[in-house]
């Protein structure tokens, strides 16, 4: 019992507690957090941060929100770095169960659309993915730095929301 009051005293010492922080203690939180969120990115996959779909974006949010919490005191320590991990491990879960599940892959990230096709604009998929003109020729431009589509053979959006053309032969 006393090698627990002990170590509970050092941690209060170290991270305090509550909103009443010095700024040692909050130095201290921010340094702790920065290791375990390095952490929770590594349990949740390095994808988490290299695609940025929205599936994705949810946790980049919510670690953000809830850490900051934690390095002011606005919320208890141990309780929110839990409700991280529980944030990260239901992202793994559900892009696991996505690689198995056609159904839940498309809900959960989506589906790419075609935008341009064979000479043709696909209007009613420009209108689903809320893409205009000006955004494929910007496409084109950016993609394969010309200012037409001569060149071009189809246009997507991707799941990520990114567009990617695709040049004739």
């Amino acid at each position: 019992m006393h090698f627990y009051t002990t170590v509970l005293h050092v941690f209060h010492m170290f991270f305090g507690e509550g909103k009443d922080l010095n700024s040692g203690q909050m130095v201290a939180r921010a340094a702790l957090s920065f290791f375990l969120t390095l952490l929770l990115i590594r349990v949740a996959g390095i994808r988490t941060f290299g695609k940025k779909t929205p599936f994705d974006n949810v946790v980049i949010i919510m670690l953000g929100s809830i850490f900051s919490r934690v390095v002011v005191g606005a919320s208890p320590f141990v309780p929110t770095m839990v409700a991280c991990l529980v944030f990260v491990l239901i992202h793994r879960c559900l892009a696991w169960v996505s690689l198995y599940n056609q159904r839940i892959g498309r809900w959960i990230k989506g589906e790419p659309f075609s935008l341009y096709a064979d000479g043709r604009v696909n209007e009613e998929n420009l209108r689903k993915a809320r893409v205009s003109m000006k955004d494929l020729q910007e496409s084109i431009r950016q993609a394969i730095n010309e200012d037409n589509f001569d060149h071009v053979k189809e246009i997507i959006q991707e799941r990520s929301g990114d567009i990617s053309v695709i040049r004739k032969l």
